[in-house]
């Protein structure tokens, strides 16, 4: 098993930065890929970025690109997004989640196996 608590989360105004943190614990070393999804009220689930849980290029959805980074502390076995120049659309339930493989689209929520309680993000304008 492989539990994630996200945290981080909380109120801020457009144009500023918040550092979200995924933990995980459990079976860690069956990880192959982590990714950050949201969903706002009356949306679906959207992918925002992904990184290997060893490696490898991260990967962010366009809406994103340019103002959030994922990155991961091996130590802590802690992967963060980090978001700037935030919007109002920004304004959703932020997920971690880990994927067992790498087959599927990294993109793609079903693709993943566990998955975080969410953390609420609200950009004010």
């Amino acid at each position: 098993q492989v539990q994630l608590v996200e945290s981080g989360g909380g109120l801020v105004q457009a144009g500023g930065s918040l550092r979200l943190s995924c933990a995980a614990s459990g079976r860690t070393f069956s990880i192959n890929r982590m990714g950050w999804f949201r969903q706002a009220p009356g949306k679906e689930r959207e992918f925002v970025a992904t990184s290997g849980w060893s490696g490898g290029m991260p990967y962010y959805a366009d809406s994103v690109k340019g103002r959030f980074t994922i990155s991961r502390d091996n130590a802590k076995n802690t992967v963060y997004l980090q978001m700037s120049s935030l919007k109002r659309e920004d304004t959703a339930v932020y997920y971690c989640a880990a994927a067992l493989s790498s087959y599927g689209s990294s993109t793609n929520w079903f693709g993943y196996s566990y998955w975080g309680q969410g953390t609420q993000v609200t950009v004010s304008s």
